[in-house]
């Protein structure tokens, strides 16, 4: 137990969540003392904020439309509208349209699913260092 314990601090000290906090002995804790509360601590913030930061949750991506997308009319109508300018195609412009649309479309929502990763890891981050350094509060710590 011991031995997993300090295995378990090892392996935070070099996760980021945890840089933000500098824990001080302020009751003459020993090092081995402080391991251990940093460890119980560790377990106690996990199931106070349901955020753990060495298995973070992952954002579930938005559902995907079954039929055309707006992006996609769009871009089919404005390829068709440059297929006629140019004495093109218009149908092979309308496709080329169809199909830069779509790509827009799924750039915009890769760039949507990763600012909500973003927030969400944030946010669980704040609420388990919070309750981290509550829990190091009350075990006599200086945590800042």
């Amino acid at each position: 137990m011991h031995r997993l314990m300090i295995l378990i601090f090892a392996l935070l000290i070099n996760i980021p969540a945890f840089a933000a906090l500098s824990i001080y002995p302020a009751g003459g804790q020993s090092p081995e003392q402080q391991k251990q509360d940093e460890g119980e601590c560790y377990n106690w913030a996990v199931q106070n904020s349901g955020y753990d930061p060495v298995n973070p949750p992952t954002v579930q991506a938005a559902p995907q439309s079954s039929g055309p997308s707006g992006a996609r009319v769009r871009g089919a109508a404005r390829g068709a509208v440059i297929g006629e300018v140019t004495h093109a195609d218009t149908g092979n412009a309308a496709i080329a349209g169809a199909v830069v649309g779509g790509s827009r479309e799924r750039r915009a929502r890769r760039g949507q699913q990763q600012q909500a990763q973003a927030a969400a890891e944030q946010s669980g981050v704040t609420a388990f260092n919070n309750a981290r350094a509550a829990c190091l509060e009350g075990r006599g710590y200086t945590v800042k």
